[in-house]
């Protein structure tokens, strides 16, 4: 099945309302749990607030990050996974594979230290089905 680009940007843009504005990023330690409805598993490395419009606009069936996305380290260790949690961040919408040089959200190096600015510079989600 293949769906159009105008099919697949619309099912993007769907995913950034339906999470809503100023989400959490979370990055932790691990693997991600079985699925978005299981609870949080690994250590918290960063939770990061995201701005208000956090993604641009969908285009050819892909969403970019917009904005500045840092934040505080709360623990040191290596990045496992990641989820994408609404406003309150008690909802898992989204989850994904974090790690040095690999992962779907790929750090330069481990986390460091508590204390430490974590930075992410690139967050790209494409829609399948092209």
């Amino acid at each position: 099945m293949q769906y159009s680009d105008a099919v697949r940007n619309a099912r993007q843009d769907v995913v950034e309302t339906t999470i809503g504005v100023t989400p959490h990023l979370r990055v932790s330690t691990g693997g991600a749990p079985a699925n978005c409805a299981a609870a949080d598993s690994g250590t918290l490395l960063v939770d990061i607030t995201l701005p208000s419009d956090w993604m641009n606009a969908a285009s050819g069936g892909a969403k970019t990050k917009l904005g500045t996305w840092s934040g505080t380290a709360a623990a040191s260790g290596t990045p496992g996974h990641w989820r994408l949690k609404e406003t309150t961040n008690t909802t898992c919408h989204q989850q994904g594979t974090a790690g040095v040089g690999s992962g779907e959200l790929s750090f330069d190096a481990a986390v460091a230290a508590i204390g430490q600015t974590v930075i992410i510079n690139v967050f790209t989600v494409t829609d399948g089905n092209a």
